[in-house]
Order: structure tokens, then sequence, then C-alpha cells
């Protein structure tokens, strides 16, 4: 069972320690990528120029830009909420960045009103992601919002 209060508090931390966004998003991605099991992805894209730019991430070489309501991230923007799914290769219009993924989960931040990116994870494993991973992410991608500083981030 994954303690999400614990991270949240970490990632509190780290924000306290420098809300800017490509520093505290950098090491909250390092921070979920060491406490949940069973990842291959963890990571952020961010809102540039109408499009999702990839940001800070652990793991493989990631997509660079995803089209607003393409693939389970631009999904989540387009449609405004998380994207939770056992299994991509049957979500339609799939964006395969890394063949090994078989689940994922999408989140949307939103910082003043305004979604400013995802908090985009996957595994390797079907079915990987649950309702308490979903409410604890959640929970996470709140603070984030309300606490990381995106001033200067092009949206």
């Amino acid at each position: 069972m994954t303690d999400y209060a614990l991270i949240k508090a970490q990632a509190e931390a780290i924000i306290e320690t420098e809300p800017h966004y490509v520093a505290a998003l950098s090491n909250i991605s390092a921070l979920i990528y060491e406490s949940l099991d069973r990842l291959n992805w963890a990571g952020f894209y961010l809102m540039d120029r109408g499009s999702l730019l990839v940001g800070p991430f652990q793991g493989k070489t990631a997509c660079i830009r995803i089209e607003i309501g393409k693939g389970v991230c631009g999904t989540a923007v387009k449609e405004e909420k998380i994207q939770r799914v056992a299994d991509v290769h049957a979500f339609p219009g799939h964006i395969a960045c890394d063949s090994a993924s078989n689940s994922e989960i999408v989140l949307p931040v939103r910082s003043s009103g305004r979604i400013v990116g995802v908090l985009d994870i996957d595994s390797p494993e079907l079915s990987r992601f649950s309702e308490e991973d979903e409410k604890g992410l959640a929970d996470l991608v709140n603070c984030i919002g309300d606490k990381v500083d995106f001033d200067g981030l092009r949206g």
C-alpha cells in the first residue's frame, strides 16, 4: 500500500525549498518514480503554445510534444479530467512512446484556474492503477497546482 500522505508531505518540502516549476517537478517526478512500484515512466508534460511539451520526468526517452485531444495525455487536457487506463492498447488513439507500457494514469495539473500540464505515469503491468492511486495522486496534483510557481510557463 502506497503512503500517499508521506509522498505529498515530501513533495511539499521539495516545493518549499524551490517552487520554480522545473526544479520542483524534476524532484517530484523522481519522488514518484522511487515511491511507487511497477512503473516505467513518471513525469510531467507542460502546456506550451497550445500543446503538451515533455517536462521533467524519470524513465526512458519520451514523446516530445503531444497535441491536445491526442493520446491519453492530450485527452486528459481536452476533457479536463483524470484518465486511468487499465490497458493502453485498447485506448483509441493511444500514443506508444514506450512499447513496454500497458497501463497509464494521467492527471491534469491546474494552477490559477487553468491547466498548466499533466502528471503522466506509465506501468508495464495491465490494470496497475487503482482508485486509491487515483485519489492519492489527485491530492498530490492539487498540491502541485496550488504551490508550484508556474510563472514563465509559455502555456
